[in-house]
Parts: structure tokens; sequence; C-alpha cells
């Protein structure tokens, strides 16, 4: 059985991390000591997937009340973690789920409270990507016998990377292709390259680590594979889910999402339950981050940085985009699989609804 890697690594009370600005042309560890530290490597996605910048928060604000654990202390570490990435809400949900249980103690407790949390925020998030691959699984299985006489295996579309690099073991919409390649499957994944961050290089790097076969695409080649049946159905990861379904993930998965309509496909969203946002309606109540123009202005490579536009050129770079919820076919969870569109296809397992507005 595939033995999941992870991105971060604990030494006792001492946290490193995978440094994935560097990936895929360099592996190296950096520690993070301190809470400024912990925001500083959100913020320049030194770690980034929803998941994994939750328990990076975590154990940030842990970090941070070493140092000052009075209520003020507290209030100003979850500001400033939670400042770094508006848009996934697993952060907003790990600081106060760790700030709501230590300030009831004393300042003297709280750093060590906070550390334990953070610990335990780790564990659950292996073990609900475990069973978020587990019921991807039985999707890919449902739809199987109807793609094998035709083309001879499963072709997948990604998006982004969520896979173990993005949380902190297994992986989202990852955890069921290692589970399927595991378990004998004939699989292939078409990998989008996801411009600007080129986040699908990611994924490639993963999966080539795991003998996955693949294939990098560019971005817009995904529509046109898709109108040829070389695809059968998409999957993608999830920085925050609104109450009505409504899913923000990476830019350009919206595009997907409409080819993967048009063409008659699944579209898929994995994600744990920490996701959904119950608090947001929908989808236009998500923050929509921006980034710093360079991330377009400016290619990063093996060999280094190459300007590509001047550096007073206007760009726009909106870091994630809206998919309506009637769009989404299914959203896995560990709690189960969510139909937002409405009606179970046939021969999928079962699982929770979204009845109306929110989520049960």
């Amino acid at each position: 059985m595939y033995d999941t890697p992870s991105p971060l690594r604990l030494d006792g009370d001492r946290l490193f991390i995978l440094d994935q600005t560097l990936l895929p042309f360099a592996e190296q560890e950096v520690a993070l000591e301190t809470g400024a530290q912990a925001a500083r490597a959100i913020a320049t996605m030194q770690v980034r997937g929803a998941p994994l910048i939750g328990a990076i928060g975590a154990f940030g604000l842990a970090m941070a009340l070493r140092d000052a654990a009075d209520d003020a202390a507290l209030d100003e570490a979850v500001r400033a973690l939670g400042a770094t990435r508006p848009t996934a809400v697993n952060l907003a949900w790990a600081l106060h789920r760790v700030a709501t249980l230590v300030r009831p103690l004393p300042p003297a407790a709280r750093a060590a409270a906070a550390w334990r949390e953070a610990l335990a925020i780790c564990d659950e998030d292996r073990a609900a990507n475990r069973r978020i691959g587990e019921l991807t699984l039985e999707l890919m299985q449902a739809i199987t016998p109807r793609i094998k006489p035709q083309s001879g295996r499963l072709n997948l579309m990604t998006h982004c990377n969520a896979g173990w690099l993005a949380t902190t073991g297994w992986g989202t919409a990852l955890a069921g292709i290692y589970l399927a390649h595991a378990a004998g499957i004939d699989l292939h994944v078409w990998v989008s390259e996801t411009r600007p961050r080129n986040q699908g290089l990611l994924t490639a790097w993963e999966l080539a680590g795991a003998g996955v076969p693949h294939t990098v695409i560019a971005d817009n080649a995904a529509g046109q594979l898709m109108r040829e049946g070389q695809v059968d159905a998409v999957i993608i990861g999830a920085d925050r889910v609104a109450a009505n379904g409504d899913v923000a993930n990476k830019v350009g998965s919206y595009l997907k999402a409409l080819a993967a309509r048009d063409s008659g496909l699944p579209f898929w969203v994995a994600a744990p339950w920490s996701t959904v946002d119950e608090g947001c309606a929908g989808g236009a109540s998500i923050p929509i981050e921006a980034r710093d123009g360079d991330e377009l202005r400016v290619v990063r490579g093996a060999a280094g940085r190459v300007r590509q536009l001047g550096p007073d050129s206007p760009v726009a770079n909106p870091a994630f985009d809206i998919t309506p919820a009637h769009l989404v076919t299914a959203l896995i969870t560990e709690r189960g699989i969510v139909y937002p569109a409405g009606g179970m296809p046939e021969g999928v397992p079962e699982g929770v609804h979204f009845a109306g507005t929110r989520a049960e």
C-alpha cells in the first residue's frame, strides 16, 4: 500500500517544512521557529494548499505564544497569521479552533496546549484525506465499467496541486488516484500546469514519485482534450466551499468545470469538511486573493527567474475563481459525498447532501 509522505516534519518541538517555492527543481527543508516565520512561509507559498496552511497556521500560533501569551498577544498572532491568505478557509478555521481552546487557559499553559492541538489537526487531516481517497476510489470504480471497453484505461484531469504537498498527508484530489494506482487500476492523469504559479508541476512531481502515469498539459489544452474524449472525469481540490456548494479553487477551475459540463463529464471536488464554510452563503461572499503582479511578469524555472513583461506592465492576478454548485457533480468529503447540483448519479455511493443552502 502506498505510504503517504508529508511536507512537514517534527523534531520534538521544532517544525520543518519542505520549501515548495523551490520545487520541482530542488528539495530543501526550512525550519520554522516563530509565528512570524510561519506567517511568512504561508504568505510566500513556501507552504500552500488549504489543509496544509491551516496546520502551519496552528503551529505558527503555538510558536507565537511561546514568545508572548497574554490575550493581546494571542489576538495579534491570530490576526497576523490569518491575514496571510484570505481565501482558504482552513487557515481561519484552524486559528479559531486553537485560539478558542487556549483562551480559557492561563498564559503559561497556552503555547503547549496550542502545539498539542496543532498535532491533533495534522492527525485528523491525514485520516480525513485517506477517507476522501477511499470515497474517490469508489467513484472511479463506478464509472470504470463504462470506460474500459472504450479506452482501456481511466483518464482523469487535475488542476493545480491537491496532493500530499497541499496537506499534511495523502492529499485531497490525489488521494483517490494514489489508492487507485495501488489497487492496480489502469489510470492516467492529465496534469494542468496551472499558471502563473505552475502548481501542476508539483502534481507531476508527486505523481512521478509514486509511479502514476501522467502527462502535463498547457492549461488551455484542457477543453480540447475533453472534446476529443480523452478525459473521463475531472477532479480538483478546494480552498473554500460555500454553504450552497459553490467552490473556490485555484483560478482556472471554473473554466474546466464549464468544459466538463459541455462534454458531459463528471466534475469532482475533493476537500475535507473543514474547507466547507457554513457561514458563507455563496461564492459571491468568498474573498478572492489578488497576488503580486510579478507572478505574471516573471517566469521561474530551473535556470532562475526570467522577466517576460516590463515591471510597469499592468496585469491582473486573481489567485482563485468560483465554480458554481450546479457545475459540481460531487463534493467528496470525509463525511460522505455531497451532490450540490442535486440528484445522485446512478451507480455511485450514498453520501450526505446539500439541503437548500445549508450543508448537512
